[in-house]
């Protein structure tokens, strides 16, 4: 069992999310830089669809009732065992205090514990979908988090904690469509756009040159998939993450390919858009 000492801003429980049930209106959800948790959760020897948390900016404090195997991935932040800095793969002892600090390189980071979180999984995930409120709360102080059985887990692996690329400036492959042909000429792959501080699990809100629409009036609602390019009557591309709603009424000029480089995007992040054929 762990007790949360400090929550943090916004720290969830996820995993590899529940990506089936779309067609019933509920999203993916699950961690935003999924490769940043399965390596975390290879570090300590779980299976890849085990449960974890993510941090936002600010980290986390964690008391271990009983001793574990811990390993933080994700965004660069220092890592300290009873105020002890550390690094890799730690062993807490039990009842100290293992603490996330503040991210000083990207934005989520990732806490892989031997034998994984076990809450109760909704729909299959263990994930927190900050939307539709399905899945476990996000954490509070005080908070107990049960953990899986330790001596089920695998060999660790041997492999880097941290793979952040350039995070200052991203380019973003998309596929245009399907509501391209409602916007003025090539003007998404023209202009770079900022990161804005309105940004969350749910979406990622860009700032830059409005884009213009060549056809007026407004859509019914359609079906939204991750990484969908809305575009407001502001003219302002929003990017849908992982707890993206599943209908959306603003025409989607494209779709981005990959959108992992933006789950540790801090705001005012560069980001520009190349067509994919």
């Amino acid at each position: 069992m762990i007790t949360v000492v400090r929550a943090g801003p916004l720290t969830t429980i996820q995993d590899q999310g529940r990506p089936a049930y779309a067609h019933l209106g509920v999203p993916r959800s699950g961690a935003l830089d999924t490769g940043a948790l399965r390596r975390a959760n290879a570090l300590v020897g779980n299976p890849v669809d085990a449960a974890g948390l993510e941090t936002t900016l600010m980290g986390c404090a964690l008391r271990f009732e009983r001793a574990g195997r811990v390993a933080v991935t994700g965004a660069v932040a220092v890592i300290k065992v009873d105020k002890v800095p550390v690094s890799g793969v730690v062993d807490v002892p039990a009842g100290a205090v293992l603490e996330v600090g503040r991210a000083t390189r990207g934005v989520r980071s990732y806490v892989a514990v031997a034998g994984g979180i076990e809450v109760e999984p909704v729909l299959g995930s263990r994930s927190t979908d900050t939307l539709s409120g399905l899945g476990p709360p996000r954490l509070v102080d005080g908070m107990s988090l049960p953990v899986g059985d330790a001596s089920s887990t695998g060999h660790s692996l041997s492999i880097d904690v941290h793979d952040l690329y350039d995070l200052s400036d991203l380019e973003l492959g998309v596929w245009l469509g399907p509501r391209d042909d409602w916007f003025e000429g090539n003007e998404l792959f023209e202009n770079p756009y900022t990161v804005s501080p309105m940004s969350n699990r749910v979406g990622c809100r860009l700032s830059g040159d409005a884009l213009r629409r060549s056809r007026g009036g407004e859509l019914p609602p359609e079906g939204v998939v991750l990484g969908a390019i809305q575009v407001p009557a502001d003219g302002q591309p929003l990017i849908f993450l992982a707890d993206h709603p599943t209908t959306g009424g603003y025409p989607v000029i494209g779709v981005v390919e990959d959108v992992t480089p933006l789950a540790q995007a801090r705001p005012g992040s560069t980001v520009r858009f190349r067509a994919l054929h």
